[in-house]
């Protein structure tokens, strides 16, 4: 087993769903083989206008055949694995690639090497109450020489599937799309040790198999958290709000909406709420 690097682009000819599956064609079956049961880290191509690079980490669960097209496989996400940077790591840094080993730079599967994954895993989930760390870290994340891989190999991923950790991640990466503002009352609130009053609210739960993806995820006021958690409000797929036929106090509750009555979305496409995990909110709630 070795870690990999998958290449993801939104909207391409492929049918990725990062959180899910990645699709790739045969020219990189043996190398994503090697993968399965390991960590993979996907990153936006170099030359992308508006470039994420590194933007999330996920395990490899299996591989199999696309049922809809020949030729093509699909490397299947081990469930609830899937976990976005925050910050998204550039490819570059100070000039200095942040993937050492650029033999394979250009291929959409390649492996990763051991110190390449924990650089990129301490700058995309950088905070030094969530990442164990063995030592002190250099700038870029460079791992000391003479540093075995094992000794900083370990407590990465025993960080990646512990939950307190992924949850302060979520969170972070979840507030930082929204600009900390809740989605569903336009409301920014602060208080006085400078923490947001937003939290992070997954759409559908990862008790019943939502992944700790933005596109997952809502910033929410205490309040409306709560309303969301209880199916007494909901979003249509063109994200506009809706108020469940069971709230006893339905003028109170519309009060508590920003003036367009839509979900307030980030800007930018790709950590938008997905489709999917919308419908299945208001399919469990009976919408």
């Amino acid at each position: 087993m070795t870690y990999g690097v998958f290449l993801h682009k939104d909207a391409s000819i492929y049918d990725d769903i990062p959180e899910v599956r990645y699709q790739f064609p045969k020219i990189y079956l043996s190398r994503a083989k090697q993968m399965v049961g390991n960590w993979i880290v996907y990153r936006e191509p170099v030359k992308l206008p508006h470039s994420k690079g590194f933007f999330a980490v996920a395990k490899v669960e299996r591989i199999e055949n696309d049922p809809d097209v020949s030729d093509r496989f699909r490397a299947l996400i081990e469930p609830g694995s899937y976990l976005p940077f925050s910050p998204n790591v550039p490819h570059r840094i100070d000039g200095e690639p942040v993937e050492r080993d650029l033999a394979n730079a250009q291929a959409a599967v390649r492996p990763l090497s051991n110190s390449d994954f924990a650089r990129i895993i301490s700058l995309g989930l950088p905070e030094d109450d969530m990442l164990p760390r063995i030592g002190e870290i250099e700038p870029l994340g460079r791992v000391r020489e003479g540093q075995l891989p094992f000794e900083i190999e370990r407590p990465v991923v025993q960080s990646l599937i512990n939950r307190p950790f992924r949850d302060r991640a979520f969170r972070r990466a979840v507030l930082e799309a929204y600009d900390g503002r809740c989605a569903v009352t336009g409301w920014k609130l602060i208080n006085g040790g400078g923490r947001l009053e937003a939290e992070a609210a997954h759409i559908r739960p990862v008790e019943h198999g939502g992944p700790d993806s933005v596109r997952n995820g809502l910033a929410l006021s205490g309040t409306a958290h709560w309303m969301f958690d209880r199916g007494l409000i909901g979003f249509a797929d063109d994200l506009s709000i809706l108020v469940h036929r069971k709230v006893n106090d339905r003028e109170g509750v519309e009060a508590l909406l920003n003036p367009s009555r839509q979900l307030l979305a980030p800007a930018r496409e790709g950590d938008r709420p997905h489709p999917q995990f919308l419908a299945w909110h208001r399919e469990h709630h009976s919408f």
